[in-house]
């Protein structure tokens, strides 16, 4: 229940076409550096309805090694030494050393977790953004902004208005929108792509997507990267340096997801299936009365832990003893109840990790039997809580 990989295969469709792409010739070599013709096709003719235009997939997509692999490309591709990048605390850990990478410096402004989050049911549309906290992290070096929703690892899905004020502000001031939409296909309450809010946000915005999400392979890493022409230039002249092509097989049986998803009803199917996860894990916390933050999106869920009292007399190792509690929490969790989570400090900086250090992450994205299974041995903290 920790790392966010799936515990099922892709569906028949999606393996099958992977199987009948090592058949062949061409796709078991080297694929153009932007991405092999067939999959840029099937993205554009996938999202020009999503964003309310017709994408050129020639120009205007990007094929890369993983959702990850092409944000780093962006970095690399628009960030020059000293210059700065605001994201959002929690923060996906990989932004991090992709932004240093590339010689930039982050500025961090924390979402601001709902005040009842510790005691009760909330939203993960609770967690709100402080436009003013954004403002204050500006400087003359502000290069980019990094968005992601749905967010990972809280589950919210940014509000139209949160969007169109960050946009505004980005137009204003210049600012390159890196916006990370890999759960775009799990939406469970109503989802705005930043890109689609007007002309002059569109121009200046790279969307990044995942096979690996969409279609339960994270293991393929296959990603890409929407946007005008004149960014998604540096995009794919970066990644030409950082790894040259993607999987060829893979990039085909991606295609073939694309071409086939909508009319065997997938995407809907998708989602509705993630729903039920969500609630059918979440039952074990409204049985106990831990509160967490449902999600609106993805398939990660925030549970609260302030009611759980760890033996004052537990033995910690080293590595744990002096990070917070969230840490503590999680090795109690994996070494008395052999139950996995993420302990999400991790997502935060060190001034900030009291917004987390009673919550924890689990992935639901797994069998319902395991699912059963981790709300079984949840069950056994009822001894240690308040």
């Amino acid at each position: 229940m920790g790392q966010g990989f799936f515990g099922y295969n892709p569906p028949k469709f999606i393996t099958d076409a992977a199987k009948d792409a090592l058949d062949k010739v061409d796709c078991n070599q080297y694929s153009p550096t932007k991405g092999r013709p067939r999959l840029k096709k099937a993205i554009a003719k996938s999202y020009s309805p999503l964003f309310g235009r017709e994408i050129n997939p020639e120009t205007e997509v990007t094929i890369t090694t993983g959702a990850n692999e092409g944000m780093l490309s962006a970095f690399m591709g628009f960030i020059e030494p000293g210059e700065e990048v605001i994201i959002f605390e929690p923060f996906f850990d990989q932004y991090i050393s992709n932004i240093e990478m590339a010689g930039g410096v982050i500025r961090y402004v924390p979402l601001q977790p709902p005040k009842n989050g510790g005691t009760e049911v909330s939203s993960a549309g609770d967690w709100k953004v402080d436009m003013a906290a954004v403002e204050k992290a500006l400087s003359s070096k502000s290069k980019m902004i990094v968005l992601n929703t749905p967010h990972n690892p809280v589950g919210k899905i940014f509000s139209k208005a949160e969007l169109q004020a960050i946009g505004d502000f980005c137009v204003k001031h210049n600012l390159i929108i890196l916006s990370d939409e890999v759960y775009d296909r799990l939406p469970f309450t109503p989802f705005t792509r930043i890109a689609t809010l007007s002309p002059a946000i569109a121009a200046r915005t790279l969307t990044v997507g995942s096979a690996g999400k969409n279609f339960y392979c994270t293991g393929w890493r296959v990603g890409w990267l929407i946007g005008p022409a004149n960014l998604i230039h540096y995009v794919a002249a970066a990644h030409t340096r950082i790894c040259f092509s993607s999987v060829s097989p893979l990039q085909e049986a991606a295609a073939v997801g694309f071409e086939k998803a909508e009319s065997l009803g997938f995407w809907e199917q998708s989602r509705k299936e993630m729903m039920g996860k969500v609630e059918r894990f979440c039952a074990v916390f409204d049985e106990l009365g831990l509160p967490y933050s449902k999600p609106e999106g993805g398939y990660f869920v925030l549970a609260n832990f302030a009611r759980v009292n760890l033996p004052k007399d537990y033995v910690f190792p080293p590595q744990v003893a002096d990070r917070p509690r969230d840490y503590k929490l999680a090795w109690f969790l994996i070494m008395e109840l052999g139950l996995a989570a993420i302990p999400p400090t991790e997502f935060y900086t060190r001034e900030n990790m009291w917004m987390a250090e009673d919550w924890l992450r689990f992935a639901v994205c797994k069998e319902d039997d395991v699912l059963e299974g981790a709300k079984e041995r949840l069950r056994g903290l009822r001894k240690y809580m308040s």
